[in-house]
């Protein structure tokens, strides 16, 4: 599932997909302080450098950047870039382990997004671009640019 850029997207990492090849997505719930949540509502949360540990069991998200408010949280120490607990299922869970372990993946933080009243993070399975993967990744996104410019101009 690829998020476009929609009212209840909050974050979105778009270096990911240039970095890394993506495999496999998952949806997963963070665990949230009430701070947090009302930063969020204002949009104020970046995905850039930030990916998904997994440890003990758990999954969680490291170098999220959440700015606290001044009105929101002026009575806690709030703390931008604290660790955030993953909330996922067992059976994603081992599915994440086994692939990072095994397969020699790595897993990275897409996108948050609103879904209800709820923060939703979308996490993928990813393996590192080499540099000639991402030369052609270029040469495919100025080839699209140029291909609609020589369509608009055959249209006219």
């Amino acid at each position: 599932m690829t998020r476009k850029k929609n009212p209840s997207t909050i974050a979105q990492n778009k270096k990911a997909r240039f970095e890394y090849t993506l495999h496999e997505t998952f949806e997963a719930g963070m665990q949230l302080a009430g701070w947090e949540v009302k930063a969020l509502r204002d949009g104020k949360a970046q995905l850039t450098d930030t990916y998904a540990l997994l440890k003990d069991g758990e999954a969680f998200l490291l170098g999220c950047n959440i700015t606290p408010l001044k009105t929101a949280s002026s009575h806690v120490l709030a703390d931008p870039k604290r660790t955030r607990k993953l909330l996922l299922h067992k059976k994603e869970l081992a599915k994440l382990i086994g692939a990072t372990k095994a397969k020699g993946q790595t897993c990275i933080p897409i996108a948050l997004y609103w879904k209800g009243n709820l923060v939703k993070c979308e996490i993928a399975l990813a393996t590192g671009k080499k540099a000639h993967d991402k030369r052609t990744a270029i040469k495919e996104r100025e080839w699209k640019i140029d291909r609609q410019r020589m369509m608009k101009q055959y249209n006219r």
